[in-house]
């Protein structure tokens, strides 16, 4: 027999059933609550609500636990691109070779946008943000390829929006850095694989080659995979609502990444950067804001340190300090800004303080490092975030489609005014 949660309201009693996912975490399935009692439920934020069942994406915050279809972050990291990693979102199943092959070649295809696109580029100040014009510009490709907005799409028709939303959106987000600089833009070169053809069209000029360090595609593919995906986070769960109206994949993409731009999303790695820069503005005194950390009654919070969600430590943040170390060694940089970022890591990672609260550098702290020590600037931190999330939020719109999910349409618990008369203008 099928286990049961027990409600009882007044003389009435209630069974729901209890669902159990395959990692164990277990639900109470409230579904038809309110058709059975007439009650809803309030749970501000969502904090213990399961808006859907997805394959895609298991996190055990507890445990500091991350896998994408069954496989461990940490070996994806290691052995994948994040080409073969957005397949495995996509499609549920790691790639063979010859399908692995033929995606990067589909993508390859699909990476030049429409001529027509640098109209819109062009009519953005110089100086707008990057989240600003990422958003417009994902949600302007519906007008390029209206075929996006029928509505009963065949499975060729849908693969190939999704195929022509994770190529272009590569050459879109290194415009918008060209844009940023007053620079002219870079035009895709199908010969190479799609982290090294967007490295190619972010830093490459027009008056001559430029090579592309092995070392920095590897930390790019490493930052990409981590943040592919992280279940029902904000952006994720605006994707599936917007997509469950129907919406086009470039329009609820478009709406992620307006989630994503809020500073208590993406805009961490982002605070980690002004932070650092805050610090060395004041002297560099690492101590002194280390003692302000700790002090109860300060407001000061240092960013990048500890997670919303891992309550252990953040298994991202393990994989990318390699990679930051190796860029940072590699690159050579004399930046004062990153000094300071390792002496606050070093403490993090010592003083009792910080580990007794589990405030450990997150995968934040060290993306932000990685692209300052790149030459990004702050504001395209969550610009590259976005770029990395794309696997995720296309896996997550089609699985809703796919499940045939209704439309979202959450409650609300009304407390407003009740019952008033209209009073004529003249007697207010």
């Amino acid at each position: 027999m099928s286990e049961t949660a027990q409600l009882k309201i007044g003389d009435k009693t209630f069974d729901l059933p209890v669902i159990e996912g395959t990692e164990g975490e277990k639900a109470i399935d409230i579904s038809k609550l309110r058709d059975q009692t007439g009650y809803v439920t309030l749970d501000i934020g969502y904090k213990n609500t399961g808006a859907t069942k997805s394959a895609i994406t298991f996190l055990d915050g507890e445990q500091g636990i991350l896998k994408y279809r069954g496989y461990s972050i940490e070996e994806l990291a290691e052995k994948s691109s994040f080409i073969e990693v957005a397949y495995l979102l996509i499609y549920g199943e790691l790639p063979t070779a010859d399908q692995l092959k033929g995606f990067q070649y589909e993508l390859s295809r699909h990476t030049l946008v429409h001529e027509d696109m640098k109209k819109i580029f062009d009519g953005f100040p110089q100086r707008s943000h990057p989240m600003g014009q990422l958003s417009s510009l994902v949600c302007a490709l519906s007008a390029f390829y209206p075929d996006s907005l029928k509505q009963n799409q065949t499975a060729e028709e849908l693969n190939l929006s999704i195929v022509k939303t994770l190529a272009k959106m590569s050459t879109v987000v290194s415009w918008i850095y060209k844009k940023s600089l007053g620079h002219p833009y870079i035009y895709p070169k199908n010969k190479y694989d799609y982290i090294s053809n967007f490295l190619h069209m972010t830093f490459g000029q027009r008056t001559e080659e430029v090579e592309i360090d092995p070392v920095i595609v590897s930390a790019m593919n490493k930052l990409l995979i981590l943040h592919a995906d992280h279940e029902q986070n904000c952006s994720t769960s605006t994707v599936r609502i917007v997509g469950s109206s129907e919406s086009n994949i470039y329009a609820s993409v478009s709406a992620g990444i307006s989630a994503l731009w809020g500073p208590l999303h993406g805009g961490a790695n982002q605070a980690v950067i002004e932070m650092l820069e805050k610090i060395q503005e004041d002297g560099g005194d690492t101590d002194k804001w280390i003692a302000k950390a700790k002090d109860k009654n300060d407001p000061f919070r240092l960013m990048g340190f500890g997670h919303r969600v891992y309550k252990n430590f953040d298994p991202r943040a393990k994989i990318i300090k390699k990679a930051c170390d190796e860029i940072l060694e590699k690159l050579g940089i004399n930046d004062e800004v990153l000094e300071i970022a390792k002496k606050l890591e070093e403490v993090a990672l010592k003083d009792p303080y910080f580990v007794e609260r589990k405030l450990y550098p997150n995968v934040d702290f060290y993306s932000g490092i990685i692209y300052r020590a790149l030459g990004f600037p702050t504001d395209m931190f969550t610009v590259l975030f976005a770029l990395g999330r794309l696997p995720g939020w296309i896996a997550q719109w089609k699985e809703m489609k796919e499940n045939k999910e209704p439309i979202g349409r959450p409650r609300q618990i009304y407390v407003g005014s009740t019952n008033r008369d209209f009073v004529e203008i003249e007697k207010r």
